[in-house]
C-alpha cells in the first residue's frame, strides 16, 4: 500500500521534517479532540456558548475533525517516510494557517470578537513554518 521511503532523497534540513512531525502529533490530537470529545471541544476548549445550535456546532467540530485525522497522518507518513513532501506539506500549512488567521481576526470569525486558543496558534504557527519551509528548501551538505 505504501511506496518505497523517499527519505534518502530529501536534501532540505531534517529539522523541517521533525516539525513536521510536531505538527502531524499535535493536529492528530486535536482532531482527535473534535471528534471523539462530547462537545468537541467547543465550550470546554474554546468557551463557546452551546446554548443556541448545540447539536450544530457540535457536528462541524466533528467534521472537522474528521479532517485533521487523515491530514495529520499524511503529515505524519511524510515527515517520517516520504521527506521529499516536506517542503509541499509545509506550504499547505502556511497557507491552512494563513486563511485561518484571515478567518479568525479579519473576517467572518472575528465578527463575534472571541478568540479560541486556535486563533492565537494560527498566528504563532505561520512563521515558524515559513521559517521550516525555507530551511527545507535549502540543500544540505
Amino acid at each position: 500500500m505504501l511506496p518505497a521511503s523517499t527519505n534518502d532523497d530529501y536534501r532540505g534540513a531534517v529539522l523541517s521534517a521533525w516539525f513536521l512531525t510536531l505538527a502531524g502529533v499535535l493536529n492528530l490530537i486535536a482532531g482527535s479532540i473534535h471528534f471523539f470529545l462530547p462537545d468537541g471541544g467547543a465550550g470546554v476548549i474554546a468557551g463557546m456558548d452551546l446554548t443556541e445550535r448545540r447539536d450544530t456546532i457540535i457536528a462541524l467540530f466533528a467534521w472537522m475533525g474528521s479532517m485533521q485525522i487523515p491530514y495529520a497522518l499524511a503529515q505524519l507518513a511524510v515527515s517520517l517516510r516520504y521527506r521529499t513532501l516536506v517542503p509541499l506539506f509545509l506550504l499547505l500549512m502556511i497557507v491552512e494557517r494563513g486563511l485561518m488567521a484571515a478567518d479568525g481576526w479579519l473576517l467572518k470569525g472575528s465578527v463575534s470578537g472571541h478568540h479560541p486558543p486556535e486563533h492565537y496558534a494560527s498566528l504563532a504557527a505561520l512563521p515558524v513554518a515559513l521559517l521550516f519551509l525555507l530551511l527545507s528548501l535549502r540543500q544540505r551538505r
